[in-house]
């Protein structure tokens, strides 16, 4: 998953960044609504930590633009305990959850992994398919029954993957989820992790649909 932080606070920007880069998400870190419009004009992101009180353009101004022009991508709105109002107006703008300051991570990590449920259509906290299952909240990966330990952005593209079977992801779509601004990506990166995955969860997992991308098979009923 590739994250849109909009945080003026360095010190909670910070601590935010590497907490999320911990989890294995891929962060970009802005820090005024400006910059934050501007970065959403031509880059697309699975969720955006939206704070409200932003300098140059508040979050709620940065939201009611990314709305008028259908822009869906989840949002999480930061507001401060006592700003109950601003967190109306914000959900009444078009925030799918909002968070209160000062963050408790644990809570962050949660509600990030609801939102992203929510994104793609499923309910359920573990993800199972053709034998393999992942666990959001425990980064647990099983392969019949067994454990199979992944790196993180194995683990990452494993996800972006399985979440929605028969659905095809070209090699340009899966860098941008997994590498943010300043990640350095060779040319063969996204092939290398395919490659690694196959080895640990069977060749027959994940399929190369030649010209496109790759996906995992859907089981028709």
């Amino acid at each position: 998953m590739r994250l849109l932080l909009v945080e003026d606070d360095v010190m909670i920007g910070e601590s935010v960044l590497d907490l999320l880069r911990d989890e294995g998400y891929a962060v970009d870190w802005v820090k005024d609504g400006d910059m934050a419009l501007t970065v959403l004009q031509s880059q697309a992101y699975d969720l955006i930590l939206l704070d409200l009180g932003l300098p140059k353009c508040d979050g709620l101004s940065v939201l009611h633009a990314l709305r008028a022009r259908q822009d869906r991508t989840p949002v999480l709105v930061a507001t401060a305990r006592d700003a109950i109002a601003q967190r109306i107006e914000g959900l009444d703008a078009g925030a799918d959850d909002y968070i209160v300051k000062p963050y408790d991570m644990g809570e962050l990590l949660a509600r990030i992994r609801a939102l992203f449920r929510r994104a793609v259509g499923r309910a359920e906290p573990v993800y199972a398919h053709l034998g393999v299952s992942i666990d959001p909240a425990t980064r647990e990966v099983l392969v019949h029954g067994q454990p199979v330990l992944l790196s993180a952005r194995e683990w990452a593209i494993l996800q972006m993957l399985l979440v929605r079977p028969g659905h095809v992801l070209s090699r340009k779509q899966i860098e941008e989820k997994l590498y943010s601004w300043k990640d350095e990506v060779s040319s063969n990166a996204v092939e290398v992790h395919i490659h690694s995955l196959r080895k640990k969860l069977g060749v027959e997992l994940i399929q190369n649909v030649r010209g496109v991308g790759y996906m995992i098979a859907k089981v028709e009923p």
